[in-house]
Order: C-alpha cells, then structure tokens, then sequence
C-alpha cells in the first residue's frame, strides 16, 4: 500500500522542513530523543487522534498547543460540532489550550466565538473554525513570546462531553419534533448523514428547513419550489437536497418528481 502525503507534509517539504512519522508518538525512540536534545517552544496538535504524554506535554515551553473547536470546557471530546448542533446551541467557538493528560481539559490561552447559522452544517461549521483556528494559533505563538497573554484553568465543573457520533444515530423518524430532524440532518452532514426509512431502504436528507405547517407524522402537506413538505410530530420540514439508497444526491424537487409524490402522500 503507497501512503500519500497530507497536505501539512508535502508544505512542509516545499519550505525545508523535517518530516518524521510515526506510529505511537509517545513511544516513539528517535521522537523523544528529538525531543530532548532540542526542544521547541511549542507543539501544534491539531485533530490528532492519539493521546500526547510525557515527555511531550512539558517538555516545550509553552507546551503542546491543541486547537478544539468548541467553547471549552463546553464540550469536550471527539465530536464538539455535531453534539452543539444536535442540542439546537446557537453558538460554539474555537479554543486555543494546552494539553494535559486528561481529555480536553488543559489551560486555554485564547478562545473565539462563532454564533452559528440557521442553516449551517456541522462540516460547513468545522470549515470555518478551522480558519478561524489557525488564526487563533498565530495570534496565540505571538501573544507568548511578548508575554502580553497567559493560560487560565478551565472550571472542570463547566465541563459538557461531545463523545463521537454513532451510526445508529444518524437515523431519524417522522414521529420526532420538527427541529429535531433538522438540527440531526445539520449535525450529520458530511459524515455520516442523516436518514430515514422509506420504502424499505435508506433515504439521506442532507439538507432540509423548518417549515410552519402541520400534519401526521410523515405525510406530504404539499411543496416549497416543488421541494416536498413533510410532517413530523410538531410543525414539518422541507426537503432540499435528498439521496436514496445506492443512488446519487439530488434535489428534493427532482427527488419528489421522479417518486409521483402528491400531498396527502405518507412517507414511511
């Protein structure tokens, strides 16, 4: 198997800088001892999925640096972005902290809010925090070295837990309330997207809007630009952008046109 560089890696040649890999880094040998000969003033880690342990986390001055996209201590954890979108928050933000040997806990050094929109997914979100982030991150590096900022303890008290999405809760049902479905669509696109049964497979409804009306769970109060309204427990939402099993995405008009639905239709 031929691994291919990440972006970080093949920039990090362009400008003549040393590329290591590794597997575990804490346990790596020529790591540490790298490490220890000539530590630096900080570590960036940034969506890292192993854990950072000594002698990494004291080693560098200002330590190693995480960017999280959340308003620590609000949810920590695998998932920040989809967990504040499925619990309907009207905002999150991005924290530039220290890491320590428990999960998302450290010191922040800097934070910046974002208050979210109605219609944004949680990739669309994680997109924008990740600038925002990396701007965050030279801001942090320079407000250190003039020592015009410092680190301040999170209150564990505070803490909330974002724990990674599961499949099975990707799936939703017509009896659920209307923000419901929709804040579960948000928070599941792009990965790995929010569905419903119909006809006995998968239907993904990667993006969708509340609407006013009412009716029985799952049937068809009529269309929006020929995108169908569909009932839920309370109010109803709107179709936009649907993939059916083992087909491509499409629109929520073509969809609805392709499948003769009318109103009174039940989806289910």
């Amino acid at each position: 198997m031929k691994l291919i560089p990440t972006p970080v890696e093949e920039e990090c040649a362009l400008l003549g800088f040393p590329v290591l890999h590794s597997g575990r880094v804490s346990e790596e040998p020529e790591l540490v001892e790298r490490l220890q000969e000539s530590p630096p003033a900080s570590i960036l880690v940034v969506d890292f999925g192993q854990r950072i342990r000594e002698p990494f986390l004291s080693k560098p001055a200002w330590g190693c640096l995480n960017i999280h996209p959340s308003m620590l201590p609000a949810y920590r954890g695998a998932a920040p972005v989809q967990r504040a979108l499925m619990n309907g928050e009207g905002s999150t933000g991005v924290t530039l902290f220290r890491l320590v040997e428990e999960m998302d806990a450290g010191p922040i050094l800097l934070q910046e809010e974002w208050r979210i929109g109605e219609r944004e997914s949680a990739g669309e979100i994680l997109e924008i925090l990740a600038e925002k982030g990396s701007k965050l991150y030279i801001q942090g590096v320079e407000c250190l070295r003039e020592e015009s900022c410092g680190f301040r303890e999170q209150d564990s008290e505070m803490a909330t837990y974002a724990p990674k999405i599961q499949n099975m809760e990707a799936e939703f049902f017509w009896t659920a309330p209307s923000r419901v479905i929709v804040f579960t669509v948000r928070a599941m696109n792009p990965s790995p997207g929010a569905f419903v049964a119909h006809g006995g497979r998968r239907l993904k409804i990667w993006e969708a809007v509340l609407h006013h009306s009412s009716g029985h769970p799952g049937e068809v109060l009529g269309f929006v630009d020929g995108n169908p309204i569909v009932a839920a427990s309370e109010g109803s939402i709107v179709l936009l952008n649907v993939q059916p099993e083992g087909k491509r995405r499409t629109g929520g008009a073509e969809w609805a046109r392709g499948n003769r639905l009318k109103r009174g239709d039940i989806l289910k």
